[in-house]
């Protein structure tokens, strides 16, 4: 079975109407995903290629079913899109913009978590279950059904270990980018717990990056309540200290967030880290 988004999936597009939404909404579309709805206010009635658009996300749902939302409204506004989404009664919401101050996501992280709701991102590429439903902006051709679960602080190394996995004849059951913001809906012990309990899910890869210490917690959880294996994998062994390296959550303090110290963490643990995505992938398939 798939996490996060798969068959049953119906998905409503935050800004349908806008640029961005409506161009990966059409591909997640055309992927096989359940794209039911927009939400745009003032454009109530209108569609996108046959989608019909409403004013409001709650309309949305009441008329068409969606679970799941899909959020490409611009950050002044998206704090305000997500508040909505989470008051709608969707299970499921993937929000791909960058640029939310942290301070509302602190908010809202609370927020979705009293309420039951399962918010990936902000910052993120989204969701995919290869065969069965794409959500964001995650180039779905790349990636193979199999049994191997993704999860990833970066959208582009997990394209790049997608691909290096299919050509190496393994898939995914999810591939999960869960964002690069300091602050996100999801962390990796959330979505490593979903693949341990996922009976299709046989290997877990993790993709983590300098800055914070969520691989270091991650590693603890891994050792103490999984029993699948775990490959991992961490950018930024060159980054220097002191400087944001592309995502907001990407920062090392002091000695505390390095790659190094990352890798040293995992392997501690038993958890083996490749030096490079291919190698990652590589390892992955010693062990099948």
């Amino acid at each position: 079975m798939a996490i996060i988004v798969d068959k049953s999936t119906r998905l409503v597009v935050q800004n349908l109407t806008g640029r961005e939404g409506s161009f990966h909404a059409l591909r997640n579309r055309a992927y096989g995903t359940q794209v039911v709805a927009g939400a745009a206010p003032g454009h109530g009635g209108e569609d996108v290629e046959g989608i019909p658009v409403f004013n409001t996300v709650s309309e949305a749902v009441r008329e068409t079913g969606a679970n799941t939302a899909a959020t490409f409204v611009p950050a002044r506004f998206a704090a305000d899109a997500l508040y909505e989404a989470i008051d709608a009664g969707l299970e499921t919401i993937v929000c791909i913009t960058e640029g939310i101050p942290v301070h509302e996501m602190l908010r809202l992280y609370q927020y979705a978590r009293d309420r039951g709701v399962t918010l990936i991102g902000p910052n993120c590429p989204g969701v995919i279950s290869p065969g069965k439903a794409n959500v964001g902006i995650i180039p779905a051709e790349i990636f193979a059904q199999g049994s191997v679960g993704l999860v990833s602080r970066s959208g582009t190394l997990t394209y790049q270990i997608g691909y290096e996995l299919a050509q190496l004849g393994l898939g995914n059951t999810t591939v999960i980018g869960i964002g690069g913001d300091a602050v996100v809906g999801s962390s990796f012990i959330d979505i490593l717990s979903r693949f341990e309990a996922d009976p299709e899910t046989e290997i877990v890869v993790m993709v983590g990056e300098i800055g914070g210490d969520e691989e270091e917690r991650a590693a603890q959880f891994v050792a103490e309540e999984m029993t699948k294996p775990v490959f991992a994998y961490i950018a930024g062994f060159t980054a220097p200290p002191g400087k944001t390296m592309g995502h907001a959550g990407a920062i090392i303090s002091g000695s505390a967030g390095t790659a190094q110290a990352k890798k040293e963490a995992l392997e501690a643990r038993g958890i083996e880290v490749g030096t490079t995505p291919t190698e990652v992938a590589q390892l992955v398939a010693k062990s099948v």
